[in-house]
């Protein structure tokens, strides 16, 4: 599919005047270029690169851990379908199976492309990573950054911030040149404190991103064939209810029940005291892994008492659950998942569920145990109570796809 951004020269030429003027304010580790190419990195988990290939070629991509939806598309989307042989693939694959590759956009023939998104609009990052070097009104406003963020600068008046204005333009223009030279520099930052500013360090980025008289942009050669790799079959969400319809196909595995303790005098007391009529009649239904735990609808359900908002109601009975799962839980056995307490004015039953999803809480489009939370309470199981479907929490299955005894789950 082929996608409207600037050429690579200009996107280069703006990425090392931002990179140059960073550096001369002693700041490497955001805009920079080097011999493998052009980077950004926030250092919050959002970055960019552009690398230029051999053969008059480049190849665009990042990753935003807000933005970046393709990263999460259910079915899963695959950005390297159908890429070009020459790409940087070690690379580039890394970061796909990282799940940590936004957008690849890569240009050839005097266009970029990359593969179809399922929805038109579908964010992939790339204007949150790379913004400040698509287009020459934001290239400009970054580098009056350097000046009024960065080196802490304050306009005097409007002529002066059209005076920044001129001297960015002029480092920009030097740049899609390769011109760059110090009184570019000094044109942009010479109204900052000398103390600040480095300019020769800003030159030597420059010559590095081959910016400057006589030198010349880094290229990397071009591959030779795509290799080998994997490719997500299961996205994240279709992953999850793989695992969550094998718990609710699952059986128990037989245990002895845990000994009456006080935490579960504690519970059955809190949950009589909450009884909507007030004939001690109150079901109490709970999911809960070690950091997680979520109340569903009993029937009747508890009801707070006068006086009690929700919120205290729900942090009691949070608090009661999880000291009963501490008090109850076995070395083999391990913590169960699912608990349901049902009590009268004399009486209670509580069922457990260590191995699968109950039919007394139904699925009904709700989240179940999070796969990284089920894998360390199995961890910690001895492995004769560890259910068959904990081949499943594995993070190759979303690459590899499901045992054949396990079926696969609809796009979702």
């Amino acid at each position: 599919m082929l996608i409207d951004i600037a050429d690579p020269d200009t996107l280069w030429a703006r990425w090392g005047a931002h990179s140059a003027a960073l550096a001369a304010l002693g700041h490497h580790d955001v805009w920079w270029c080097d011999a493998d190419g052009a980077h950004h990195d926030d250092h919050g988990g959002n970055w960019a690169r552009l690398v230029l290939v051999e053969g008059g070629r480049a190849v665009l991509f990042g990753y935003d851990h807000e933005y970046s939806d393709t990263t999460w598309a259910s079915p899963p989307l695959d950005l390297l379908a159908g890429a070009p042989a020459w790409l940087p693939w070690p690379e580039l694959t890394r970061f796909a199976e990282e799940d940590q590759l936004g957008y690849v956009h890569w240009y050839d023939a005097g266009g970029w492309a990359r593969v179809a998104y399922p929805e038109p609009n579908l964010g992939d990052g790339l204007s949150a990573t790379a913004g400040p070097v698509l287009d020459g009104d934001r290239a400009r406003r970054e580098l009056l950054d350097v000046v009024f963020e960065w080196g802490g600068h304050d306009a005097a008046d409007e002529a002066e911030r059209a005076d920044v204005t001129a001297a960015a333009d002029r480092l920009l223009a030097a740049a899609v040149a390769g011109l760059v030279d110090a009184a570019a520099l000094d044109g942009l930052l010479g109204r900052l404190r000398p103390d600040l500013v480095d300019v020769a360090a800003g030159l030597a980025m420059a010559a590095r991103a081959g910016l400057t008289p006589g030198t010349a942009r880094p290229e990397v050669p071009a591959s030779v064939e795509a290799p080998p790799r994997r490719v997500r079959v299961l996205s994240d969400d279709q992953h999850d209810e793989l695992v969550w319809a094998a718990m609710r196909a699952a059986a128990e595995t037989p245990r002895p029940a845990p000994t009456p303790t006080a935490e579960l005098a504690a519970l059955v007391d809190w949950a009589r005291r909450r009884a909507p009529a007030g004939d001690g009649r109150c079901a109490l239904v709970v999911q809960v892994t070690d950091s997680a735990l979520s109340q569903h609808d009993g029937d009747p359900a508890p009801a707070p008492r006068p006086g009690e908002d929700d919120w205290t109601a729900f942090r009691e009975a949070g608090e009661l659950v999880r000291r009963l799962r501490t008090a109850e839980a076995d070395p083999a056995h391990g913590h169960w998942l699912f608990l349901r307490l049902r009590t009268t004015a004399d009486g209670f039953t509580i069922d457990r569920c260590y191995d699968s999803w109950p039919e007394w809480l139904p699925h009904h489009g709700r989240g179940g145990p999070w796969r990284g939370e089920l894998q360390a309470e199995l961890d910690r199981r001895s492995p004769e109570f560890r259910p068959p479907w904990s081949v499943l929490l594995a993070p190759e299955v979303a690459h590899l796809g499901p045992p054949p005894s396990f079926a696969t789950p609809t796009a979702g």
